[in-house]
């Protein structure tokens, strides 16, 4: 159960690994915020917990509407291995073959299933090269202004976008450190590749 959860929470909302080729960077802001969005993509996570690195991988589908969030989570081999759910009322990971896990917010289901928390409430908006900074203002991302450490204690590193020299590009790799997790987990690095749902 931890690990589809923790690949899934990563995400609700976000790998192959390999670098992307540096290109001149424009100064073109972000595409547009939208309430209705459809993604596909990769994820790989790196963590240490009591002194053991571990490293999870897979990929996913995002559908997310004004209200609500859905993340399919599918292992190497194709299979999916978890459902997800957020609603403005509760957050709910769906396993095959187990009884679904209901709570009344991701951050709450992420403390029940790992025994602590991983606040991951702001990926909506990452996603979507959007974010809250540490001193509470709006963050737009750009090919120009490509990092920033959030509120709640994440540094997110937009690596590469689906078109650096559209007029408005959108995110296509994410690199995501947590700063300080806490006493249960030393380090988080999760690598986030993104790609329209039709793909």
């Amino acid at each position: 159960m931890i690990r589809p959860l923790l690949i899934a929470v990563a995400l609700s909302a976000l790998a192959g690994c390999a670098s992307t080729p540096s290109t001149p960077r424009s100064s073109a802001a972000v595409a547009p915020y939208r309430d209705s969005v459809d993604l596909n993509g990769r994820i790989a996570i790196n963590y240490s917990r009591d002194g053991k690195k571990e490293s999870l991988n897979g990929t996913f589908s995002w559908h997310q509407s004004q209200a609500n969030t859905d993340v399919n989570l599918i292992s190497p081999t194709g299979q999916t291995v978890a459902v997800i759910n957020v609603t403005p009322r509760s957050a709910t990971l769906t396993e095959s073959g187990k009884p679904p896990r209901t709570a009344p917010d991701l951050d709450t289901l992420t403390a029940q299933t790992l025994g602590w928390t991983l606040p991951v409430s702001g990926l909506r908006d990452w996603l979507q090269g959007y974010a809250t900074d540490s001193e509470g203002k709006r963050f737009v991302a750009s090919p120009a202004n490509d990092n920033v450490i959030t509120r709640d204690g994440w540094k997110l590193e937009y690596m590469s976008w689906q078109d650096e020299s559209a007029k408005v590009p959108q995110p296509k790799r994410i690199d995501v450190t947590r700063i300080a997790l806490g006493q249960a987990v030393e380090d988080m690095q999760i690598r986030i590749v993104i790609y329209p749902a039709d793909q």
